[in-house]
């Protein structure tokens, strides 16, 4: 039997959905976003998973946290897996959630059976120019002043200016991002920098031996849509370019983003969690 619960654990906002017996599958998402922007995906991965969505710290409904350091990340969602008793889970990050996935690999093989990332750029030379919008919002002078006015419009032209095509912003999305302090942003962003730019994402996932599947919108804004295949390096790895998408497939092509990621959990067999 489905259900839809709601807890908080190691300083995170965590949403259950899906049967408890079924392989779980844990989804993390980007900066200044979070779990609710998986919520056009989740109903079709709760159909066959037990769907994990976390807000990390200072995201959605989370506090925020003393670091943000992408490997302190990582421990925190190590420790949840765990208090969980799961033993071996499918892990999916969107953009700088998939940094967060990579690390949770790096330090706990045992935990990730199976890795995707979605729209996680592999350096910072990757990286476009911020859409104009996101410009003005994050950066001083103006962007600690027009952060703490937006309205809920400012919020969804946000979020769309990273799309390539119209959507439907969940309202409880925007009521997240609302929640995301710009201080707190700030200093998300800065550590998500500093882990790709130590080393990229490919170089670290070249030796952790696990299924790895890349998808990026053809038509990323944020993001150089050709650098996905900078991680055909890491074995293994499956890279898909998904046509007249943006930065936010989840959002904007909710059906084949579920059935990307469905057909890639499927490809190995889940373990099941303890019992408590």
């Amino acid at each position: 039997m489905s259900e839809h619960t709601v807890a908080f654990s190691h300083g995170m906002r965590v949403v259950h959905d899906g049967p408890r017996q079924a392989p779980p599958l844990l989804l993390i998402h980007g900066s200044g976003a979070s779990g609710s922007c998986w919520g056009p995906v989740v109903p079709a991965l709760a159909q066959h998973h037990h769907v994990i969505r976390v807000d990390l710290p200072g995201c959605g409904q989370s506090p925020p946290a003393m670091s943000y350091d992408v490997p302190v990340q990582a421990c925190r969602i190590a420790a949840l897996l765990d208090s969980l008793g799961y033993h071996s889970v499918a892990v999916v990050g969107h953009s700088s959630g998939g940094y967060v996935a990579t690390a949770l690999a790096e330090q706990r093989r045992d935990l990730v059976r199976a890795l995707a990332l979605l729209s996680s750029g592999p350096s910072p030379e990757a990286q476009l120019p911020e859409p104009l919008l996101l410009r003005v919002l994050l950066a001083p002078p103006l962007g600690p002043i027009l952060w703490a006015r937006r309205s809920d419009a400012m919020i969804r032209k946000g979020i769309l200016a990273t799309c390539a095509r119209p959507v439907e912003i969940p309202d409880d999305l925007v009521a997240d991002v609302r929640n995301i302090r710009y201080s707190v942003l700030r200093k998300i962003l800065s550590r998500n920098t500093a882990y790709i730019t130590e080393r990229s994402v490919p170089e670290r996932l070249v030796p952790r031996e696990i299924p790895v599947l890349v998808a990026f919108g053809a038509a990323d804004p944020r993001w150089e849509p050709s650098s996905a295949y900078r991680y055909d390096v890491v074995p293994n790895a499956w890279v898909e370019l998904l046509p007249g998408v943006g930065h936010m497939p989840m959002l904007e092509d909710p059906e084949e983003t579920g059935d990307l990621l469905l057909n890639f959990a499927a490809t190995e067999v889940d373990t099941a969690p303890a019992a408590p």
